[in-house]
């Protein structure tokens, strides 16, 4: 894929959560409404559709057919609308014991040169063997060791079953977290998974690639001078304007910012860059003990979340906020981009999500930024 092709996806980007998913396959509680989404997106010219379908710890999910029945279908009917429009499924840090009931397809192994066996994926083996990051969400919930090979398979497993439904494109959550303390040894996990799933993609995808990236603070992971994703992606990182309550502002060298700091190399695709291309989102996490305070010292804004704390504003600051953001980033870093939010799980509201729909009786919980966002991609 040609940078300003990348770009382009990359400047109509939007975050918008499960919105292929479907009943009995949401994460985080019900999704009313979502016929209005459709109507949204393709209102304003979205692009890049990110985490359109995910699992948080819910394996059971790759096991009920209407999961990747009901999803491929949603992405079929818009494809009807426009079929350039790239759907992103993302595969995060996390396992559990319920793994263990999802058979292993023989072309797993086969795609690993491998044996081929009768057996079902296998919980400990995707763990890290010193004991780190385990049990690390809940007891039987962990971040899955990416030097191990099991988890390379499961993510294979993953990856391609995405592909096969019109999926064009894969978040891999906190690729370093995964790698552990292993440096060159998950470097050469992710290269060796990274590789075999664009391999795939060659046959499997339904335009035969496909897009990688993973939130990675230090700006990029590569081998011998080859980076392994497509783009980084990383949050917003709001600092508080400490005599401004509920203000925030963006900031270069702010805790672990990504702006003006992501690595350079050969791409995937084959073309040489200084810095990575990066998206910056609203990134959801929970919600502090020290509400309403400024602290520079963690990644809350004014106590909350980014989404949260967005979500939380009056419309006009949210509209504000958005075009001020997406201009400051693109003037502080041309190899930087603002996705746009658009559905998104919230903490400790009235609604479980953040809708950017214009509010009306086909969406009574919009937050009515569509129309600034088709604002400024248009002017962009």
């Amino acid at each position: 894929m040609a940078r300003q092709v990348l770009e382009n996806y990359l400047s109509r980007s939007i975050t918008q959560a499960e919105v292929i998913a479907s009943e009995g396959c949401y994460n985080d509680g019900s999704y009313p409404n979502k016929e209005d989404d459709f109507r949204m997106l393709k209102n304003i010219g979205a692009k890049f559709i990110g985490r359109s379908v995910y699992s948080w710890g819910k394996e059971n999910f790759f096991l009920m057919p209407s999961f990747w029945a009901n999803a491929k279908a949603a992405i079929d009917a818009f494809h009807a609308y426009d079929s350039t429009v790239v759907f992103q499924a993302a595969i995060f840090e996390i396992v559990t014991e319920k793994v263990e009931d999802i058979p292993i397809p023989a072309w797993v192994f086969e795609a690993f040169d491998l044996p081929v066996e009768q057996r079902n994926f296998d919980y400990q083996a995707m763990l890290n063997s010193e004991g780190h990051l385990v049990d690390h969400w809940r007891k039987g919930s962990s971040v899955p060791d990416i030097t191990q090979r099991e988890t390379r398979l499961f993510f294979y497993y993953l990856a391609r079953r995405y592909m096969e439904i019109g999926i064009e494109a894969i978040h891999f959550g906190q690729a370093q977290l995964m790698a552990m303390s292993h440096r060159e040894a998950g470097l050469a996990a992710w290269k060796e998974l990274l590789d075999k799933v664009r391999l795939s993609a060659l046959t499997v995808a339904r335009r035969g690639t496909v897009i990688c990236d993973s939130h990675l603070p230090n700006g990029g992971m590569a081998w011998e001078g080859r980076l392994l994703f497509d783009y980084v992606s990383f949050p917003l990182r709001l600092k508080e304007v400490i005599d401004e309550p509920q203000k925030v502002e963006l900031e270069v060298g702010y805790l672990d910012g990504i702006y003006q700091k992501t690595v350079g190399g050969i791409t995937p695709s084959g073309w040489s860059c200084e810095h990575s291309l990066y998206l910056v989102e609203f990134d959801n996490f929970g919600i502090s003990r020290h509400r309403d305070e400024p602290n520079w010292k963690d990644h809350y804004a004014w106590g909350y979340d980014e989404i949260t704390w967005f979500s939380k504003q009056p419309e006009a600051y949210r509209n504000e906020f958005l075009r001020y953001a997406h201009q400051w980033v693109r003037q502080t870093d041309p190899n930087g981009f603002l996705q746009m939010p658009g559905s998104r799980i919230i903490t400790g509201a009235e609604t479980n999500r953040y809708r950017a729909n214009t509010q009306s009786p086909d969406c009574p919980t919009g937050k009515s930024q569509e129309n600034t966002i088709k604002e400024i991609w248009k002017n962009k």
